[in-house]
Parts: C-alpha cells; structure tokens; sequence
C-alpha cells in the first residue's frame, strides 16, 4: 500500500501561494485533496476491493482516482463534494478495469483442439488401410455380419432380419470373422 506524502503548508506570502487564481479558490485546493487523501484513502481502497479481485488493481483505480479529481479540481465547487466524487470515480474505473478484463478474456485465442500428430494419422491410416484388407479377405457372410453389427452399430436381431439369416447364423459368422479378423490384423502385411 501507499502511503501518503506529507503536507508541507507553504507560507501566504511565497510566491506560489500569493498568486490570485480565482479557479483554484472556486474550487478544491490541493491542500483539502491532500487532506482528503490522508483522511480517506483506505476507505476508497475498501471500496475499490470491493469491486475488483486484486490488490494491485484496487491501488491503482485509487490513485487513478485521486489523479483525475486533481486535474478536475477546478470544476468541483463544493470542497464537499470532493470525497463523493472520489467515490463515484473509483466505482467508474473498477468498472472499466472489469470491462477490461471482460473483453481481454473474450478476445483471447481458443486452444487448439486436441489433434492427432502427423505420425498418429499415419499409424492410424496404416491400420485403416490394414483392416480394409483384411475384412476383404473374410467370407462373404462374415463380412455382411460384422459390417452390419460393429459398423452399422445394429442388434443381432436386425442384421438376422437384414441378412434373412437365423440370431444364431449372425452369432456363428459373428464370432467366426472376429476371430479371423484377429490373426489377419496380427499377421503383418
């Protein structure tokens, strides 16, 4: 946190106080926003908690605050009203940090899905290409069986009804095409 800067009062008759600047005295004075600063500086970091997740954040929408009012005190005519408009200020900017953020998770680029690598999709077409071989190598029956029931994802009672074979048929060349599927895929090519 930081702390803040001592106020060291110049004397009436130095020169940089002597000045008439009719819209410093309209106004707030530097001195009553020091003032207010010391006097109100971790209420306003509170409130900015509030809003935002990070201290660093609350710190710095605090400060930004006190810096704006500062070059605006000019147009505050109410010495009064300067710690409703440090309060309003430091709600306006958390908002703006929270846009900020809002909008930055937004635009950020998506992951990449997950994919396969160049080798995967070779090892994968290679054993694609492999299985096309061997299931041409089956008999036919077993063939229609095992693409109907694995690739075609039906039950054993609609590849019987599909093929006009017996439940007992499609078990038999089921279970027959698998087994010669197995030393076909094992063989190598």
């Amino acid at each position: 946190m930081i702390a803040p800067w001592p106020v060291t009062r110049l004397a009436p008759e130095s020169p940089a106080v002597s000045g008439t600047d009719d819209t410093m005295a309209a106004g707030t004075t530097v001195d009553h926003l020091t003032e207010t600063y010391r006097a109100h500086y971790r209420s306003l970091l509170g409130l900015a908690a509030l809003l935002l997740d990070d201290t660093a954040s609350c710190e710095d929408v605090v400060q930004e605050a006190f810096i704006r009012v500062h070059s605006a005190r000019s147009r505050v005519r109410e010495p009064e009203k300067t710690l409703a408009y440090l309060r309003q200020t430091v709600v306006n900017l958390s908002r703006s940090a929270l846009r900020r953020r809002i909008l930055g998770l937004k635009l950020l680029s998506k992951p990449m899905p997950d994919m396969a690598s160049a080798e995967e999709g070779a090892y994968e077409q290679l054993e694609r290409d492999q299985l096309i071989r061997s299931m041409r190598g089956l008999q036919r029956r077993q063939r229609e069986v095992l693409v109907l029931r694995y690739f075609a994802d039906m039950t054993e009672a609609q590849v019987a009804e599909t093929l006009g074979i017996s439940i007992g048929s499609v078990k038999a060349y089921g279970s027959r095409g698998i087994a010669a599927l197995r030393v076909a895929m094992e063989t190598p090519a």
